[in-house]
């Protein structure tokens, strides 16, 4: 074997090791030492040193007899045992010369066993002769002893057994089944043995900075498992392979080597070795001695902040450690002398430090170092910056429980609630405070987090450790107290548990309670930090959450649904067909397990800057495959939508690329099908989901043609309402014209605060959101009263053909208007306000500052829709009445003449009641049945051109069509004119002034 020895600072020397056997005849043992000076001369030729030499055997040959002993201390092999039936001290007659090694030192090996049978053993006695009686068949047998029963299982016997050399698992194996056999009982034997597994690991005191290793190894070759093991205070914590440590244990190896690449407190301990095979376990153990120095150190001071000319207390905190540290203080980099006090809180040490007076000199930084030397005098440190105030110039003043700070510095108030540690912190950016940012979490979600951190590291990196922490977390997502630092924190546990997935094998027993505890934190409020905090959070859960089920080994189950998480699962199958909340997922492979996961609820509060202008669904659906190399995969998603919704927007099928941390169309494409059916096609696997635009696809110049027919459509209104109130003495003689001129008037006034509210709302990213959501309701009351108002308009004209003889009375037709016109509209507009409010759902979009469409039936846009529709229908039925009316009136016999007048008398019914009963508002029924080409652009623009233009429609059929409004408004003009004779004299006057005489 090599060994290294040598200075530790020149660095080691490499060393082979051998063991020498040699026979020398017994006359010659008078003066051995002439025959080993001749030993230790060749050994000297060669560079070697013997360094020691023991008799181990003495054997007396007479003739062909043989008789051999082996010394004190020493035993016959297992070989001489098994093959010559020489075991323990007795004599051995046999011929030995040509096996090697034949006697073999004394080894202590101790074995703890348990038999456990289906009913209690009562006596002892037998239980003790039948192990004896099997046990005393290994070579150096020394002693067993029953000592009872023992454990909490019914019918358990514990003994203890002690043997002097090193035997073998096979050998062990098979005692044990015919040891169980004769017992009977259905009796089952486990054995742990100490001895026969041998460590090597440093004796003496490591640094903080090495990278130690711990080697076991067995002497015979055996099928088995090695595991590692950390005891602390009587916990044994299994050991994994992490991000601080490496085990090592190859397939049919007879070693296994442990590796500490980062040392920290936690890995200060008894390490033990495990070679299991069957119920047999060897087991070696060894003390590693750590040189410590402190994992975290925690600066404080108090005051928060200080003002000059007063001094300041430093605190230091660390995890309370078996080490003895010399702990020095320096100010702005220089030693001081000052006295440290300690105290001892909650497992930790806290060194307190009072500094001198600061100086009122802006220039010093203020700096407070501490600085831990362990036994080994490696160094770690920590430095605090003490905000000082030089006067309150751009500082911020003192609020709550801030006192006043210095611009640019963040303070931590370290107090947190009974049951949560952590801390507040707020930072001044003088003169204002920001918002202060609670850090404060259950204290029991942080006892996870750390175990998580250790997970991660290889401490206790086991599937029943990792599915302690997914079952506390899942528990304390329940609470009532659940916070967004606790959701900050349980994001991090979910991280933390994911990279450790990629080197840590968790079972599928992990699955359930896992994906319970994502799905609460789904359900919890995310908008209680900024909008850059909740991108990271949400960016980074799911990723976490897409990292746990791909690692997270699946042998048997069948899924798992939650009220935000759905699981499925396809095995051994050459395609998956699953659904996963409503979106059906199509992956064909060739090999492997197929992961689907759907996840509600995330999708909004993913980074989407650049979709700002589309709708993203509820779901993200992550696809992963288990036992798969194939880089290249096919996948196919149909999302559930509305298809004759969808139609006329663009649908892009994204990716949540983790580099990026945010949507990408890479390698995924919409595709529409022949049968009106429409899916997602991605050429590879990760989280996906679809968008649909929240407005139409543009059409080139329609804003412009929409702002500038609102600007002609306003001024119309305001000249129209003008004119009305010149000449209404003049123009309503009759009820008929009064309800007529009222219902115009008030459409108008409506349709002029409508398109008013719709210029001032086109641009909802530099509006408020408090002024947008009263844009919404102006823009939703001012249309609906417009409406209602038409509704009035067309009553009237009803009433008037139907029932020719009842005229309305006045005070009725406006009652009945004012009811209709106003109050219904408040009342729907209130209504739909409240109950969004109340339900706590959108009432508005921020993003256009209307109201809110979600799906067919869906969103506060239909409480818009469908008065509005239904009362297009009536008016529509209304104007056809009319027609049919005058139809009617024609008689066969009528000439050409008359028929034309009475199509002369059609148009003017539909071009002066359409404006004006909202006619014209039933193309948008057109534009969403036939959103494509060629007829769909012509319909947006048919419909933004009439709409937009509706105030001017109204100017020209409510004023100018009508000869009574047309003669006044000719008068007043006249009216500021001289009389025509005035006009003649005043010509002639003139003329005859120009006129030159002769």
């Amino acid at each position: 074997m090599r060994t290294s020895r040598g200075d530790p600072d020149r660095g080691a020397i490499a060393v082979d090791t051998y063991m020498a056997e040699f026979i020398v005849e017994g006359n010659a043992t008078l003066d051995i030492s002439d025959a080993l000076s001749v030993i230790a001369q060749i050994g000297e030729l060669g560079n070697m040193t013997i360094e020691q030499l023991i008799l181990t055997a003495e054997c007396e040959i007479t003739g062909n007899s043989s008789t051999c002993n082996c010394t004190p201390n020493y035993t016959w092999s297992n070989l001489v045992c098994d093959q010559f039936l020489c075991c323990n001290d007795s004599s051995c007659n046999a011929n030995l010369s040509n096996i090697p090694a034949f006697c073999i030192p004394k080894e202590n090996v101790s074995l703890n066993g348990t038999v456990v049978g289906n009913k209690p053993f009562n006596d002892m006695n037998t239980i003790q002769q039948q192990l004896q009686g099997g046990f005393n068949k290994l070579n150096g047998f020394i002693s067993l002893m029953v000592t009872g029963p023992c454990g909490s299982v019914e019918g358990q016997v514990c003994f203890e057994m002690e043997i002097s050399v090193k035997c073998t698992t096979d050998t062990l194996a098979k005692i044990i089944t015919s040891l169980e056999v004769a017992i009977g009982n259905s009796a089952e034997i486990s054995i742990q043995t100490s001895g026969i597994v041998h460590i090597q690991y440093p004796k003496d005191t490591v640094y903080y900075s090495s990278m130690p290793m711990l080697t076991c190894t067995i002497n015979h070759e055996t099928d088995g498992a090695w595991s590692w093991w950390l005891i602390q205070a009587n916990n044994s914590n299994a050991l994994n392979t992490g991000t601080s440590v490496t085990v090592t244990a190859p397939v049919d190896s007879n070693c296994t080597n442990f590796v500490i690449n980062k040392l920290s407190g936690i890995w200060a301990g008894v390490y033990m070795c495990k070679f299991v095979n069957g119920n047999i376990t060897h087991t070696a153990s060894g003390q590693l001695k750590i040189a410590l120095l402190p994992d975290t150190i925690t600066m404080t001071n108090i005051p928060l902040s200080v003002q000059c000319g007063y001094d300041v207390t430093v605190s230091a905190t660390i995890q309370n450690s078996t080490e003895t540290y010399s702990v020095t203080w320096l100010i702005n980099n220089q030693v001081t002398n000052l006295p440290t006090t300690t105290s001892v809180a909650d497992g930790n040490i806290i060194y307190n430090f009072q500094t001198p007076i600061i100086p009122c000199q802006p220039e010093t930084p203020n700096m407070i170092t501490v600085n831990f030397m362990n036994q080994m005098n490696e160094t770690k440190n920590a430095t605090i910056v003490i905000p000082v105030l030089y006067g309150m110039d751009g500082g911020c003043f003192p609020d709550t429980i801030w006192p006043a700070t210095p611009n640019g510095f963040t303070l931590f108030n370290r107090t947190c609630e009974v049951g949560r540690v952590g801390y507040i912190e707020r930072t001044c950016i003088g003169p204002q405070w920001m918002d202060e940012l609670d850090q404060c979490v259950n204290e029991k979600l942080n006892q996870m987090f750390n175990a998580a951190a250790n997970f991660k590291e290889g401490f206790g990196a086991t599937s029943a450790v990792a599915l302690q922490i997914f079952t506390g977390l899942k528990n304390i997502t329940n609470d009532k107290s659940y916070s967004a630092a606790d959701l900050s924190a349980s994001i991090d546990i979910l991280d933390i548990m994911s990279q450790a997935s990629a080197k840590i094998t968790l079972d599928d027993s992990v699955l359930g309670e896992f994906l319970t505890a994502a799905s609460n934190m789904l359900s919890k409020k995310w908008d209680q930090v900024n909008t850059t905090i909740m991108y990271s959070m949400s960016s980074s859960y799911l990723k976490s959450v897409e990292g746990l089920v791909k690692n997270i080994y699946i042998n048997n189950t069948d899924g798992n649904e939650n009220t935000n998480l759905e699981f499925k699962l396809c095995q051994n199958v050459t395609s998956c067909n699953q659904t996963v909340f409503g979106v059906d997922v199509k992956l064909n492979q060739s090999s492997g397990t197929v992961k689907t996961l759907g996840v509600k609820n995330l999708a909004d509060k993913l980074n989407n800057s650049h979709f700002q202008s589309a709708v993203f669904p509820s779901i993200v659906v992550s696809a992963t495959l288990q036992n798969h190399c194939d880089s290249t995969t096919n996948i196919e998603l149909d999302f559930p939508l509305n298809q004759s919704v969808a139609k006329g927007y663009a649908i892009s099928c994204v990716f949540w690329n983790t580099t990026l941390n945010e949507w990408s169309v890479d390698g995924c494409k919409w595709k529409e099908l022949a049968n009106n059916k429409s899916y997602c096609n991605c050429n590879h696997l990760t989280s996906f989901s679809m968008l649909m635009s929240k407005v139409p696809v543009n059409l080139p110049f329609l804003d412009e043609i929409t702002y500038v027919g609102l600007g002609v459509s306003i001024c119309s209104l305001l000249v129209f309402i003008v004119i009305e109130a010149l000449v209404w003495s003049a123009v309503v003689k009759s009820n008929l014209s009064h309800f007529r001129h009222t219902a115009l008037v008030n459409i108008a006034l409506c349709l002029l605060m409508a398109d008013c509210s719709f210029l001032a709302s086109s641009f909802p990213s530099i509006l408020s959101p408090t002024l947008c959501l009263v844009l919404t309701l102006a823009k939703h009351f001012f249309f609906q009263a417009m409406f209602c108002w038409m509704l009035c308009l067309s009553i009237m004209l009803m009433h008037q053909l139907i029932f020719v003889f009842h005229p309305l009375r006045k005070r009725v037709y406006m009652f009945f208007s004012t009811i209709l016109g106003y109050i219904c509209p408040t009342v729907i507009v209130g209504v739909t306000y409240l109950y969004y409010k109340y339900t706590k759902n959108e009432y508005y979009d921020s993003n256009s500052c209307w109201l809110k469409y979600v799906g067919p039936m869906e969103g506060s846009i239909h409480a818009f829709l469908l008065p509005v529709g239904t009362i297009v229908f009536m008016n529509f039925f209304s104007m056809c009445v009319v027609i049919l009316t005058l139809l009617k009136s024609s008689l066969p016999e009528e000439s050409k003449a008359d028929e034309k007048e009475t199509a002369k008398s059609i148009m003017k019914v539909v071009i002066f009641l359409t404006p004006v009963f909202g006619v014209t508002w039933g193309l948008g029924f057109f534009v969403l049945m036939f959103p494509n080409e060629p007829i769909g652009p012509f319909m947006n623009y048919a419909f933004t051109i009439i709409n937009s233009l509706q105030g001017l429609f109204i100017l020209l059929t409510g004023c100018f069509a009508e000869k009574r409004v047309r003669d006044e408004v000719l008068k007043i003009i006249l009216a500021g004119m001289p009389p025509p004779k005035e006009r003649s004299e005043s010509t002639k006057n003139l003329t005859s002034k120009s006129t030159p005489k002769n």
